[in-house]
C-alpha cells in the first residue's frame, strides 16, 4: 500500500515535492494545506484526487495520513513537527529545521520521544556524485585530504524562480547560508563527521531586516580544514562548487550535482551515463524515503541531524 502524505506549505518546495511524487508514483497524494488560498487553489487543479484541507491540524490528525510534508518557513517547522509527531504521523520536514538551536533543540527532543520515523529533506543523503566521492574517499583512491572548499554566488538573491517566497530575503528566516549553505555542511558530516566552526566573518545589508550579502567560514573535522564562502550580487552565472582535495586525486561537485574529477591535470567528467543528474536525484531520495516507510534499510536524515547542521549555521550567521 502507498503511504499516504499530507503536504503543509504549497510555495516552490511544496510544489516540487508533489510533482516528485507523482512522478515517483510510490505515493498517494491525500492531503494539502497552505495559508495563501490561491496555492490551494492551484494545487487543487493541477493534482487530481488531492484534497485541500481547512488547516493545518486538519490534515496532519486526518485517519488516512501516514506522512506529514512539512514545505513551510523554518520558523513554523517546531508547530507542524511535533503536531504530526503526537498524531503518529511520520515527520518529513524540509531544511532548515528551524532558525532558533533552542527551540529546534527541545523540537527534536519531542519528536524522537514519540518514536516515529522523521527525516529531513536533504538530497546529498543519496545522490550519485555524493556516493562516488564517499566510495574515493573510502577505497583510498582520494589519498590524504587536504582540504575541502565551498564556493558559492549569486547573481541576485532569492534567485529568480524563489520571487514567491519573499521571507528568503530576510535576516529572520532567509538568506542563502541557511537555505544552501546548509547543504554543504549536512555534506561535509555525511563525508567527514562531526564539525566545527572555527571562526566567521558576515556582511549584511543597511536594512537589518534584510539577510547576508558575503560570508567567510573556516571549519574543521577532525583535523581536516574546511572553508566556506559565498556571496551575491553582480552579473555572472550562479556558482555553487564543492572541492574535496587530495593528495592522489581531487573532486568537484559543482551545479549540485554535477561531479569532475583531477589526477593533477585538467578536470575530469564522471557519471556521464546520468542523464538528468537532478531528477536521478529526486528519485534516488523518494526511493530511499519510501524504503524507509516500509522499513528497510535507508540513509535518510533524521532531525537529528538537521539539528547539526542548524547549530554550525546559527554559529555562522552570529558572528
Amino acid at each position: 500500500m502507498k503511504p499516504s502524505i499530507a503536504f503543509i506549505g504549497l510555495g516552490v518546495m511544496g510544489h516540487r515535492m508533489l510533482t516528485n511524487m507523482t512522478t515517483h508514483g510510490g505515493f498517494n497524494l491525500a492531503w494539502a494545506w497552505d495559508p495563501n488560498p490561491d496555492s490551494c487553489r492551484a494545487v487543487e487543479e493541477q493534482y487530481d484526487g488531492i484534497r485541500i484541507g481547512s488547516s493545518a491540524e486538519q490534515i496532519i490528525t486526518a485517519s488516512d495520513v501516514d506522512v506529514v510534508y512539512i514545505a513551510s518557513p523554518p520558523q513554523s517547522h517546531k508547530e507542524y513537527a511535533t503536531a504530526a509527531a503526537r498524531a503518529g504521523k511520520t515527520v518529513y520536514c524540509e531544511k532548515p529545521l528551524g532558525v532558533d538551536v533552542k527551540d529546534s533543540r527541545s523540537l527534536v527532543e519531542e519528536v524522537e520521544s514519540s518514536g516515529v520515523l522523521n527525516v529531513v529533506n536533504f538530497p546529498f543523503v543519496d545522490a550519485q556524485a555524493v556516493n562516488m566521492i564517499q566510495a574515493k574517499l573510502a577505497d583510498g583512491s582520494v589519498g590524504d585530504v587536504t582540504g575541502v572548499d565551498l564556493r558559492l554566488h549569486f547573481s541576485s538573491w532569492p534567485r529568480g524562480w524563489q520571487h514567491s517566497a519573499s521571507w528568503l530575503s530576510e535576516r529572520k528566516e532567509g538568506g542563502f547560508v541557511r537555505e544552501v549553505g546548509s547543504h554543504y555542511v549536512f555534506l561535509t558530516e555525511k563525508l567527514f563527521g562531526p564539525t566545527t566552526l572555527i571562526d566567521a566573518s558576515v556582511r549584511y545589508q543597511d536594512d537589518p531586516k534584510l539577510c547576508e550579502t558575503h560570508f567567510l567560514a573556516r571549519l574543521d573535522c577532525a583535523g581536516t580544514p574546511i572553508s566556506f564562502a559565498g556571496g551575491a550580487g553582480g552579473i555572472g552565472p550562479d556558482r555553487v562548487e564543492y572541492t574535496v582535495w587530495g593528495s592522489k586525486s581531487s573532486y568537484r561537485l559543482w551545479d549540485w550535482n554535477k561531479l569532475q574529477s583531477t589526477a593533477g591535470d585538467e578536470w575530469v567528467d564522471e557519471l556521464q551515463h546520468v542523464e538528468d543528474p537532478r531528477q536521478d536525484g529526486y528519485m534516488r531520495v523518494l526511493n530511499n524515503f519510501l524504503g524507509m516507510v516500509k522499513g528497510d534499510a535507508h540513509t535518510m536524515a533524521p532531525l537529528r541531524a538537521a539539528l547539526s547542521v542548524q547549530e554550525i549555521v546559527e554559529q555562522i550567521l552570529d558572528r
